[in-house]
C-alpha cells in the first residue's frame, strides 16, 4: 500500500511539474538558456576577474564580446535573409512550374490530391509574404525573452557564490557531496555548450563550403541554417536538409544538384556524428539515443524549439543528481549508455568462439 501511495505521490509531482514548466515557458526558458550561458561564460568572466579586474565589470565585458561575435553573425547573414524573402513569390512560381513538369511522377508518390488545382492553391498560400505575420510575431516575442538572457547571465554570474552557499546550507550535512554535484553538473554542462558551438561553427563551415561551389546565392544564410539545426540531434538535420535541397532544386535546372546536395549534406552528418562530435564534444553527457529522443520530444512539446536543445543536458544533469541517491540509482543506470554484460552472454561468445575454432 505504502509502494502504491509513493507511485502516486511521485505521479502527481510529475504531472504538476510539467504543467508548471509548460505554462511557466515565458518565465523558465529564458532562465535555463541563462543558467547554461552562465556556466558556459564563468571560465571567460573568471580569467578577466583574474586579471584583477573587478567581478562585475569581468562578467559584463565578457558578455559584451560574445554579444558582438554573435551580432556580428546576425548582421552577416541578415542581408541575406532580406534577401531570401523578397525572393518568396518568385521561389513559389518557380515550385508550380517544377510540379506541374514533375506532375505525373510525385503524384504516383503523393497521390493525385497534391497536384489538383484546388489544392495547389491553398499549398502555394503557404508561400506569400502576408501569411509571415504570425511567424513574425512570434519571432519577435521570442528576441523579447532573448533580451532578458542576458541580464540572468550577470545575475547569476555576479551572485554565483551566494547561490553555491545557499545550496551548502540547505543540504547541512551534506556539503561535500553538493558542491561535487555543482562541479560534475557545470563540467556536464559546460562540455556540452562549448563542444556544441565548435560543431556548429565545423558544420557551418563544410556546408557553407558545398554551398558556395555550387553556387547557391545565399549560401552564408543556409550554411547557419544548417549549423543551427544540427543542434537538434535526428530532427533538426532533416528539417534543415529538406529547405536547402527544395532551394537547390527550385533555382536549378537539372536534379544533379539537388542529388549531390543530399548526399553532400548526408555526408557531412555521418561526418559530424561519428568523427566531429565524439572528438570535439566528447562523452560528457552519457546518455542513451532512447533517452535523448524522449527528451528531443517532451521538451518539444514543452518549450518548443528550446526545449528540444535545452532537455539533453538537462537528462545529463539528472542523470548525475539520480545517481546521487542510493534509491534512484537505478533510474541513473536507465538514462546511462553502459550496456551490462551478463553470464549469459558471456556464455555465448564463449560457446560461439569455439564453434569458430573447431570450424577453423
Amino acid at each position: 500500500m505504502r509502494n502504491l501511495q509513493a507511485v502516486a505521490y511521485i505521479l502527481i509531482i510529475v504531472v504538476f511539474g510539467a504543467l508548471l514548466m509548460k505554462e511557466g515557458s515565458f518565465i523558465l526558458v529564458p532562465l535555463v538558456w541563462g543558467i547554461f550561458f552562465a556556466f558556459a561564460l564563468n571560465p571567460m568572466a573568471v580569467w578577466f576577474e583574474k586579471k584583477a579586474i573587478p567581478r562585475g565589470m569581468s562578467i559584463a565585458l565578457s558578455i559584451l564580446l560574445v554579444s558582438l561575435v554573435v551580432l556580428g553573425v546576425f548582421y552577416l547573414l541578415l542581408n541575406q535573409m532580406i534577401g531570401l524573402i523578397r525572393e518568396i513569390p518568385e521561389i513559389g512560381e518557380n515550385l508550380q512550374l517544377k510540379i506541374e513538369q514533375y506532375s505525373d511522377e510525385i503524384s504516383l508518390i503523393l497521390g493525385e490530391g497534391f497536384t489538383d488545382p484546388d489544392h495547389k492553391s491553398e499549398f502555394w498560400s503557404i508561400l506569400k509574404p502576408e501569411n509571415f505575420n504570425q511567424t513574425l510575431f512570434t519571432t519577435g516575442k521570442s528576441l523579447t525573452l532573448a533580451g532578458i538572457i542576458p541580464l540572468y547571465i550577470f545575475l547569476l554570474l555576479y551572485y554565483k557564490d551566494f547561490f553555491a552557499e545557499f545550496l551548502v546550507r540547505i543540504s547541512k550535512e551534506k556539503k561535500e557531496e553538493v558542491m561535487a554535484w555543482i562541479r560534475d553538473s557545470g563540467i556536464v554542462i559546460q562540455s556540452y555548450l562549448i563542444g556544441m558551438i565548435r560543431v556548429t561553427i565545423i558544420v557551418a563551415i563544410l556546408s557553407g563550403i558545398f554551398f558556395f561551389l555550387i553556387g547557391v546565392k545565399y549560401f552564408l544564410l543556409f550554411a547557419a541554417f544548417i549549423a543551427i539545426m544540427n543542434l537538434i540531434p535526428y530532427v533538426g538535420v532533416v528539417v534543415s536538409s529538406f529547405f536547402a535541397i527544395l532551394y537547390v532544386f527550385l533555382t536549378s535546372d537539372t536534379l544533379f544538384y539537388p542529388l549531390i546536395t543530399f548526399f553532400v549534406l548526408w555526408g557531412i552528418q555521418l561526418f559530424e556524428n561519428n568523427i566531429i562530435t565524439p572528438l570535439v564534444v566528447g562523452a560528457k553527457v552519457q546518455v542513451n539515443a532512447l533517452a535523448v529522443i524522449l527528451a528531443i520530444l517532451l521538451g518539444g512539446w514543452l518549450w518548443g524549439v528550446s526545449g528540444m536543445v535545452l532537455f539533453i543536458p538537462l537528462v545529463g544533469v539528472l542523470k548525475i543528481t539520480l545517481s546521487r541517491s542510493e534509491q534512484l540509482r537505478p533510474f541513473a543506470y536507465l538514462l546511462g549508455d553502459e550496456i551490462p554484460v551478463t553470464e549469459e552472454s558471456e556464455n555465448f561468445v564463449k560457446i560461439l568462439s569455439r564453434k569458430l575454432r573447431r570450424q577453423k
